[in-house]
């Protein structure tokens, strides 16, 4: 078993950071009966978002056979939806109630959404939604206008450290500063990605450790390799190549782990090119999208 799955949060006073969403999570249950039926959970990739909705489902009293998870980046069409609705017309199988995990949903259909809206309009008593995104932006409205949302946030950087020490002492292990502080920066707050880079550590001898974190969270994701390409002043030609690998990525996510970075090296002391690329990626995607990113990229290189 993977850390990350070992060391998954089962119930809310497990969840660490995000200490107002769990307040409000825990207050809300207290009174199942009056939990809203849709819930939106919305934040970074790896902030904790599927997470708290499967601790939701299970404190509403769904059981292993009445939850299910969808990706809509898998399954994102009508035909989806309208499954959902066949099947929540019935009773919960093993538990109390029925719950529906959507994630990624902002990228459904048009079609998908106004359907969605429309079960969600009409929802059971024994059934509910959480759904979880990193793009609230691009839902429909009046979607999240019948959602309860929550903004799940990344973790500081005291929060990321006291995770990553509680961790290596229950695997009895031992970690050097330096290595906490790469995973730290180089995690940008996400859990998912810091457990994953230290569970490639923990695998490698000490000498070795502060090396396979730094090539752990490269492999894991081309964005930091961007912001590594961008603080160590490399040429276009470099920084382009790096640039054709993340147009899948939603540019708007590109932009916050690059400020996240930044923002990391700053906080370690001054560092005018860290400034300055923070100063490039300042104004949101949202209208410009990709070129954005890619104009901005540009930019740095040729100063």
């Amino acid at each position: 078993m993977s850390l990350y799955q070992k060391y998954r949060p089962q119930t809310l006073d497990q969840v660490r950071g995000n200490e107002e969403v769990v307040l409000v999570l825990t207050n809300l249950l207290k009174k199942k009966k009056e939990f809203p039926h849709t819930v939106l959970f919305h934040g970074e990739t790896g902030c904790g978002k599927t997470t708290l909705a499967r601790i939701i489902a299970k404190e509403l009293g769904c059981k292993e056979r009445d939850l299910a998870e969808i990706n809509s980046a898998d399954f994102r069409g009508i035909d989806t939806v309208r499954d959902i609705i066949k099947n929540s017309q019935y009773l919960p199988i093993e538990g109390e109630k029925r719950a529906w995990i959507i994630d990624e949903v902002h990228k459904m259909t048009n079609d998908a959404q106004n359907a969605l809206l429309k079960l969600l309009e009409d929802s059971l008593p024994h059934v509910y939604f959480l759904l979880c995104t990193t793009e609230p932006q691009k839902l429909l409205p009046t979607i999240r206008g019948r959602c309860s949302e929550f903004q799940v946030k990344p973790l500081s950087n005291m929060q990321m450290h006291r995770l990553l020490r509680s961790v290596v002492r229950s695997e009895k292990e031992t970690l050097a500063d330096e290595v906490y502080e790469q995973i730290v920066q180089d995690s940008l707050g996400h859990p998912r990605n810091a457990l994953q880079i230290l569970e490639q550590v923990l695998s490698v001898p000490e000498e070795h450790r502060i090396q396979t974190a730094q090539k752990a969270a490269a492999q894991q994701s081309q964005i930091i390799e961007l912001c590594r390409a961008l603080i160590n002043k490399s040429g276009w030609k470099e920084v382009r190549t790096i640039i054709e690998g993340l147009k899948d990525q939603e540019p708007e996510n590109i932009r916050r782990i690059v400020l996240g970075y930044c923002q990391a090296i700053l906080l370690k002391g001054e560092n005018d090119r860290a400034a300055m690329i923070i100063e490039a990626f300042w104004d949101p995607t949202y209208n410009v999208g990709f070129p954005y990113i890619t104009y901005a990229c540009y930019s740095i290189t040729k100063n």
